[in-house]
């Protein structure tokens, strides 16, 4: 099967696509006072809007993951949760709870947002909550003045107090989504390996180039993502395949693989790095957060470049497995010399045998 055709419609806003960025670890645990974005002297988060417009593959779980594994390398996190449904403020250990406020205040009724900002179980990461009320939110804001900019000016309020802020954006492009990207520095695509979430990619990317002609012409893709990657199947495969030929360094080396503990963690109110610090979705999302921070490090000039050096992985591990009370070995957790990049982790789970594969029918948000 050959899917480059899918990939015709793309020519014409290829040139926003490659906008340069660097992937890959670093090699030593970065300081908790490090800067990424400065403005006249202040440090500012970076802004990070995780948003595909296709329902189902894995914006939440890599919003409330990559967020966590943020938090436990000591990296002051913000998650915002811009979509009606509120998956993510239940991933997060917090409820459905009519009295509770939620991003509707401060983008609607203008209250602070450090009164709606909710401290989760991690240390150094904090939430945004939603609820059923932001899909109002999307209707009122029609009629509202800067209305792709209110969040932008919401999060002015806290921006110095973070390093990252992540977005989880409702799968759809409406005024929810158009503020998240209005508001963002950059945007992480999480794309399903299976040919239909291809079809949506240039939709996604031609709106984003009319976005950074008109809206926020500094918005960058932070990195393509694959998700519930299975090993397996030969689909897979030639899907990565192809997205690595057609975007090149834009696709992050870290590969989300189909894990059911990802599906599991989501029941008991915790990320995956606090449930199964074990299972190859810890890892995955581990080796993701750091590529971001070594991304944020390049852009400030900090970078230590390439590196084949597993501490940083290990630091985070630690501080995570310390935090779960879990007391397991770290040696296993992050890459070494011999790792091919993009691969993922080929032992299964000690404790449960699951296969990379798990479920084929599992889902991963």
């Amino acid at each position: 099967m050959n899917l480059c055709s899918t990939w015709n419609n793309l020519a014409v806003i290829a040139t926003f696509a490659f906008v340069s960025r660097e992937t890959y670890c670093i090699g030593k645990r970065l300081s908790v006072n490090s800067s990424f974005n400065i403005s006249g002297g202040t440090v500012l988060a970076r802004i990070i809007a995780v948003s595909n417009q296709k329902g189902g593959v894995g914006k939440t779980t890599t919003a409330v993951n990559l967020g966590a594994s943020l938090a436990v390398a000591e990296k002051r996190t913000l998650v915002i949760d811009c979509d009606p449904q509120g998956n993510t403020t239940s991933a997060l250990g917090f409820p459905k709870d009519p009295a509770r406020r939620t991003l509707y205040q401060p983008l609607i009724l203008n209250e602070p947002l450090e009164r709606i900002i909710l401290h989760t179980q991690v240390e150094f990461l904090d939430i945004v909550p939603s609820d059923k009320n932001l899909a109002g939110a999307a209707v009122e804001l029609v009629s509202a003045d800067e209305r792709e900019f209110r969040l932008k000016a919401v999060l002015r309020q806290v921006q110095d107090k973070y390093e990252f802020i992540l977005i989880d954006s409702p799968p759809a492009l409406d005024l929810l989504t158009l503020n998240a990207l209005a508001a963002a520095d950059s945007v992480l695509v999480p794309i399903q390996c299976e040919y239909l979430a291809l079809e949506g990619v240039s939709e996604l990317l031609d709106t984003l180039m009319r976005l950074r002609r008109t809206i926020n012409p500094a918005l960058a893709i932070e990195g393509i993502l694959l998700t519930m990657y299975d090993d397996r199947t030969t689909l897979s495969k030639q899907v990565a395949a192809d997205l690595r030929s057609f975007f090149g360094s834009q696709v992050f080396e870290s590969v989300i693989p189909r894990n059911v503990r990802l599906a599991e963690a989501p029941s008991h109110g915790k990320p995956v790095i606090f449930y199964d610090i074990h299972s190859k979705g810890a890892e995955s999302y581990i080796q993701l957060a750091r590529e971001v921070i070594a991304n944020a490090e390049k852009r400030s000039g900090q970078g230590t470049g390439r590196t084949n050096s597993g501490t940083g992985a290990t630091a985070v591990a630690a501080t995570a497995a310390a935090a779960a009370g879990a007391g397991v070995s770290t040696s296993g957790i992050g890459s070494s010399g011999g790792d091919s990049p993009g691969s993922v982790a080929s032992t299964d789970d000690a404790s449960t045998g699951e296969s990379s594969g798990s479920d084929p029918g599992e889902s991963a948000e």
